[in-house]
């Protein structure tokens, strides 16, 4: 068995040097008009009343469109949050302003609130065009025209947030008014906060903010107020009027006490601040905020330390955890920065280790399982063979488990869009695995010894270093069951994301003593040990039926392949396979005919290789689900389930992979049951398939939203409705009542 735990050992370092190759970190959107997701629609739009001339106002923005509950960013995100970006791409001698922000509205979340916008809002941007501008023709038209590129990106969160960005191109003619949009920029327009004529006096008082406005019309007077302060973490965002903070009024001048935040990280000697109307006390045609730049007085108490920059995509990873704190009846707090507490890490590390025990049962991990269980059996009454076999098996485990999560979090932190499982995303690393499990099977049936295929010198290290074999086959548990989900694992490794390294490693770890956990302990306790049978001659009847649970994980890995590389890289794998066999068997002879035989095979196996190897590493694009109204099941995107959405439809999204054992038997045994497919009809729920087979940048995206790292990923999703997340095996009675909520 020595000749296949080499293998082992290889087989892993091909897997770790294939996932480190570099991953495209995001698809780009289309460039157009409009981007639509599944939480938002934006779109650019312009409007030039006076066609495009130098000293001609013109007008470019963003317009945002959200879904139900879902929100983005004023300039001052509040307590969490990133704003808005607008990156303009423009021809020489026209220049684009600064964002007309309008009044944003205060969201609580939780303990939190945020300042952002829900709804439909738009973000005007004013374009100045100088007299040196030369407008090339708009391309396809024969038109003068000003060409606007923009590249956009933006924060969107209900309790989860999710990064979204998108590439917008609107060729706007030079000649004539461009009136499409004259409401939406005339509704922004009235948006806008007004100045006013006195700049108002800001005053520190302990750990208060005293604010003095003077001159605020009369339509203004006697209101309740809302007050945005524009630079960030500097009042409690949270605070609530009346309650935690005060304001009145003594004629045209209004004044308010605010609290200073805890975490305060700005002194500012000038404070911009926007005072808005609550909502039912604005009217159409009046100003509904004021503005203004007050200068501070009074002395700042120590700040705390600035909060350190936060990207978007940690901020997701961030979020999602949040937000299953807040399923679980804790208060939702979706971008909060402090360290998790130690009772929902406790819970997650329990959940691993929970995932790792139950990921023995998956139908993956079988194989390997069985040859541990004849290992144990042919060690049967000699205890210290038995402990020292299961404490380097969960060596091998757990450092397999810590290799392996730490390459994807580092990755990951890099910018790679990789989850659980990538490895198996690689057609390379997919072919290497078919040709271990292969020889694999040949030394289990028989085919060949170690010993008559390698120098004596090494075959004696399989009786000096016994040790090493079960380490080794610790490794190969680990690469085989890493494409396996099991129940609260997943939740685990989306909630790894979000943690420090040290504490990610250390729920890895948990996972891989929760997979070694059996035959350590049936290492240390002999009851359990004694549960085996005793050796006998059954054990080499055993070891032959061994070999045919080899022979299938080949058959499904070429069927993998297949997924990746179509049919004839497919074909192209079988036929090195064979030449590998043919080999492998020329090794067993004795004598010339051993070296003519082996020889000749080599070299013709050199020159298949040579001639069609290519096939086994291209890669081609996946057979599209067909998507016509007569298909049950339509291919996933975010378009597709935004459209749907939009259109009053629910939908059920089955993230799965060709490599995820689990996922095939859901799909046979639960999506594929015909009561179960009429209830979906019956709620005429759309189905959609995102297919995660090979590495694809915004189904990672997708999962990481969701909090979860892997598949298979079962997601039922009703406009208006939070999403329900159904678990990793999936039963029929837990999709019915999923649907029944409905």
């Amino acid at each position: 068995m020595i000749f296949s735990r080499f293998f082992h050992l290889a087989t892993f370092l091909v897997a770790t040097a294939a996932a480190c190759m570099p991953a495209a970190a995001q698809l780009a959107s289309k460039p157009g008009a409009v981007v639509t997701t599944p939480h938002v629609r934006a779109e650019l739009v312009a409007h030039a009343p006076q066609g495009v001339a130098p000293g001609a106002p013109v007008w470019v923005g963003l317009q945002i469109t959200h879904q139900p509950e879902w929100h983005t960013y004023w300039k001052n995100a509040g307590d969490s949050g990133l704003p808005t970006e607008l990156n303009w791409t423009l021809p020489p001698g026209v220049a684009a302003g600064d964002i007309a922000w309008p009044v944003p509205k205060k969201i609580p979340v939780g303990s939190l609130a945020n300042y952002g916008y829900e709804g439909t809002v738009l973000l005007p941007v004013p374009l100045e065009v100088s007299s040196n501008f030369k407008p090339p023709l708009a391309l396809g038209t024969g038109a003068s025209a000003l060409d606007i590129r923009l590249k956009a990106t933006w924060l969107v969160c209900r309790k989860e947030c999710i990064p979204e960005e998108g590439e917008f191109t609107l060729a706007l003619p030079l000649q004539g008014s461009t009136a499409l949009h004259k409401a939406d920029f005339d509704a922004a327009q009235a948006a806008q906060p007004q100045p006013l004529a006195k700049p108002g006096a800001v005053e520190v008082n302990g750990n208060n903010l005293q604010v003095r406005l003077e001159g605020l019309p009369a339509a203004a007077q006697g209101k309740t107020l809302g007050f945005f302060p524009e630079t960030p973490e500097l009042i409690r965002t949270a605070a609530e009027s009346g309650k935690d903070w005060t304001q009145s009024w003594q004629g045209a001048t209004w004044t308010a006490t605010l609290p200073l935040a805890e975490q305060r990280s700005a002194s500012p000697a000038t404070l911009p601040l926007v005072v808005a109307l609550a909502e039912p006390d604005r009217q159409p045609g009046q100003p509904v905020a004021w503005r203004t730049e007050a200068p501070v007085g009074g002395t700042w108490p120590a700040a705390a330390a600035p909060r350190a920059e936060v990207s978007p995509a940690l901020q997701a990873a961030l979020a999602a955890n949040a937000a299953k704190a807040a399923n679980a009846g804790a208060p939702a707090s979706p971008m909060a920065l402090p360290p998790q507490p130690a009772g929902t890490f406790a819970v997650a590390l329990l959940g691993a280790l929970l995932g790792g025990l139950l990921l023995n049962l998956m139908p993956c991990v079988f194989p390997i399982l069985a040859i541990k269980v004849l290992g144990f059996a042919r060690q049967a009454g000699n205890r210290s063979a038995h402990r020292t076999a299961g404490l380097a098996y969960t060596a091998g485990v757990m450092l397999s488990f810590l290799a392996l999560g730490g390459a994807m979090l580092a990755l990951r932190a890099a910018g790679a869009q990789l989850g659980w499982g990538f490895q198996l995303q690689s057609p390379a690393v997919v072919a290497a695995l078919a040709a271990l499990f292969t020889l694999i099977g040949l030394n289990l049936v028989g085919v060949f010894e170690f010993g008559r295929a390698a120098p004596s010198s090494l075959c004696s290290a399989q009786a000096k270093h016994p040790i090493a074999n079960d380490f080794l086959s610790g490794v190969l548990a680990v690469v085989i069951a890493s494409p396996c989900t099991a129940p609260f694992m997943g939740a685990s490794l989306g909630f790894a994301i979000g943690l420090p390294a040290a504490q990610a490693l250390l729920l890895f770890a948990a996972l891989g003593l929760g997979l070694a956990l059996p035959y350590l302990v049936a290492g240390f306790i002999p009851a359990v040990a004694r549960l085996l049978p005793k050796p006998g001659p059954w054990m080499g009847t055993l070891r032959r039926l061994l070999a045919f649970p080899m022979f299938a994980t080949v058959a499904w890995l070429v069927w993998v392949l297949g997924q990746q590389s179509g049919i004839d890289g497919a074909g192209t794998l079988l036929a090195l396979l064979v030449c590998m066999a043919a080999i492998v068997w020329a090794l067993t002879l004795r004598g010339r005919t051993r070296l003519v035989i082996a020889t000749v095979l080599v070299a013709f196996t050199a020159v298949l290789t040579a001639a069609i190897g290519r096939n086994v590493l291209q890669t081609v694009e996946p057979a599209r689900l067909a998507s016509n109204a007569g298909q049950r099941w339509q291919p996933w995107s975010t378009e597709r389930v935004a459209e749907l959405t939009g259109a009053g439809r629910p939908v059920f999204i089955d993230f799965t992979a060709a490599w995820c054992v689990t996922c095939q038997y859901n799909k046979k045994a639960t999506l594929a049951d015909a009561e179960l497919l009429a209830d979906f009809d019956s709620k005429k729920v759309a189905m959609l398939r995102a297919d995660w087979t090979r590495r694809d940048p915004a189904i990672t995206a997708a999962l990481t939203s969701f909090g979860r790292s892997g598949v298979p990923l079962y997601v039922l999703q009703a406009p208006g409705k939070p999403p329900i997340v159904l678990t990793e095996i999936l039963g029929k009675d837990e999709v019915r009542a999923a649907l029944a909520a409905l």
